[in-house]
């Protein structure tokens, strides 16, 4: 067995960060899968995926000595993708996907969250990836961070450059759109192209 394979993941980060290649293989090995995964949720095409998290392990290998080792690895990884991710949808899309006033004054419906579960486990990963496809840019990598990235309301909320309490209403409305799109009523309505 490869040395590397078995050094602890704070091992690695220091050799990597000393310039040992191999070592930044390895953390390439152990998450790069994960990083695409949380890619192809977040961006419309595979290739825009695979380009995303080329740029990201470029971008967190040269960011490598800003890390603070007192965090999780994963969930400054995540971090990074997340950044980038929402930095190229925001730049791709302009102004199409900019929220309204009105989204602030949404009546705060709460739709089920075990129906919404019991539907994206009925569906395939490509009818979910097309549902998700359908919602706008920001409330699509709302969804992406906090429930495949686990991320918190208030990491969400800096990722995306938004208060807190607007999180809370991205993704009520992003949760309702994306069962109505799984539960077979068609196309998200009421969105800007």
């Amino acid at each position: 067995m490869n040395p590397a394979d078995q050094a602890s993941e704070q091992e690695l980060i220091a050799q990597a960060r000393a310039g040992n290649a191999e070592a930044w293989g390895e953390l390439y090995r152990r998450y790069a899968p994960a990083i695409f995964r949380f890619c192809r949720r977040a961006m419309h095409t595979r290739e825009d995926a695979e380009d995303a998290t080329m740029d990201i392990f470029i971008k967190v290998r040269q960011k490598l000595s800003q890390f603070d080792s007192s965090r999780p690895f994963s969930a400054w990884l995540y971090t990074v993708a997340a950044n980038h991710c929402w930095d190229l949808l925001r730049r791709r899309k302009g102004r199409q996907d900019l929220e309204t006033g009105e989204i602030e004054n949404m009546p705060l419906e709460h739709p089920d969250p075990g129906q919404l579960e019991q539907l994206i486990e009925k569906s395939s990963s490509q009818e979910v990836r097309r549902a998700l496809d359908q919602l706008p840019s920001r409330a699509r990598m709302a969804l992406v961070l906090r429930y495949y990235s686990d991320m918190s309301y208030d990491d969400v909320a800096e990722t995306l450059g938004v208060r807190r309490a607007f999180v809370g209403v991205v993704l009520l409305r992003a949760r309702h759109q994306l069962r109505e799109i799984l539960g077979g009523r068609g196309v998200v309505t009421g969105g800007t192209s």
